[in-house]
């Protein structure tokens, strides 16, 4: 069983991190939170395992400490941000704290943001939303990033493109956060380190053969898309859909050929939305509950797990983490570890 952390503790220790590697304490504390987010609701391969990274970016200056984003556009119910590769958490997390201070006003407000620096689980931006009673869809894609293949291709072409999206309920939120691949990089990654073969055919190699060896992808192979061998005309479909919102409306990505050297900085797009505006959030959040008893009452298959709506595991995994302690993936504190040691901070006690 992994140890478990108090909350608390698990922010002071990757705030003091980034601090140490050059990030005013504000701006290292927002890293923090972000971070820890994803952890509290499950999403490991996104969260503090990111840490190591991002203190290795501002290290080697990959992520610039300070400076705010370059305003491209602003028509009140958008914006259009050029982040120059400031830490990703920290521009995204400002994004949203601006669109939610226009949502009054204008009831939905949409934003892209090019190259910034890596945001990680677009699920951890989410709660802070639904708490004030609105809804967001998050997508990002990788301009300088090619993993994922065409439905029947063998070469990587795009770049795995999560979309999260959030709205408040009843009981708990909808909330959800997947990529527009089979699987993410990051957990093709995390089986090749531990010597693991992927649970399902997720990769072609370099021959096109579908595999469960993750070891395909690092060797010039590529992540399916959506709908795998058989129905991946679907994901690929999505696949362009996000790159077309992400970096087509930002007016930064394939085309421009400085992104190809953008490593993982992404692009975004941000849409908030106001259910208020449009009819009652008391209206939005009946309707909600209709669909979430509908999936949830649902006869259950022979052999299926049982059925939840999107939000309920994650809510209570939330809940009962910041209650109870976080349990870290066991890797994510080895990792870490050398880099408290470097700048002669205490790891957290746990619980």
């Amino acid at each position: 069983m992994s140890p478990r952390y108090a909350a608390a503790d698990l922010i002071d220790l990757s705030t003091a991190l980034f601090i140490k590697a050059g990030l005013a304490p504000e701006r290292a504390a927002v890293l923090a939170e972000v971070f820890l987010e994803a952890d509290l609701m499950g999403f490991s391969t996104h969260g503090m395992h990111r840490v190591p990274h991002n203190l290795q970016w501002l290290l080697d200056g990959e992520s610039r400490a300070v400076g705010d984003p370059l305003v491209l556009a602003d028509r009140g119910a958008l914006f259009n941000w050029d982040a120059d590769f400031l830490p990703g958490p920290w521009v995204l997390q400002q994004a949203v704290e601006e669109g939610l201070a226009r949502l009054p006003e204008h009831g939905v407000v949409t934003a892209t943001i090019r190259r910034s620096q890596h945001i990680a689980c677009l699920a951890a931006y989410l709660p802070k939303v639904v708490e004030a009673g609105y809804a967001a869809i998050i997508t990002c894609s990788t301009p300088g990033q090619n993993t994922v293949s065409a439905f029947g291709g063998i070469d990587p072409l795009f770049s795995v493109n999560p979309i999260a999206m959030a709205a408040p309920g009843e009981e708990f939120p909808l909330l959800f956060d997947i990529s527009m691949a089979i699987t993410a990089g990051g957990y093709v990654s995390r089986a090749e380190r531990e010597g693991k073969q992927l649970p399902e055919p997720c990769l072609k190699d370099r021959q096109g053969n579908v595999t469960t060896d993750p070891r395909a992808l690092s060797e010039g192979g590529s992540i399916m898309p959506i709908g795998g061998a058989a129905h991946g005309y679907k994901g690929a479909a999505l696949s362009i859909m996000t790159e077309v919102l992400t970096m087509a409306l930002g007016g930064y990505g394939r085309a421009d050929a400085a992104a190809q050297g953008d490593d993982e900085a992404n692009s975004v797009f941000l849409q908030l939305i106001d259910p208020a505006a449009f009819s009652s959030l008391e209206g939005f959040k009946q309707q909600l509950r209709a669909l979430q008893d509908l999936v949830e009452g649902s006869a259950v298959a022979e052999g299926a797990a049982e059925l939840r709506f999107p939000g309920r595991r994650a809510w209570q995994r939330r809940s009962s983490q910041l209650a109870e302690g976080v349990a870290l993936y066991p890797t994510i504190m080895e990792d870490i570890k050398p880099w408290a040691e470097r700048f002669e901070l205490p790891l957290p006690a746990a619980l």
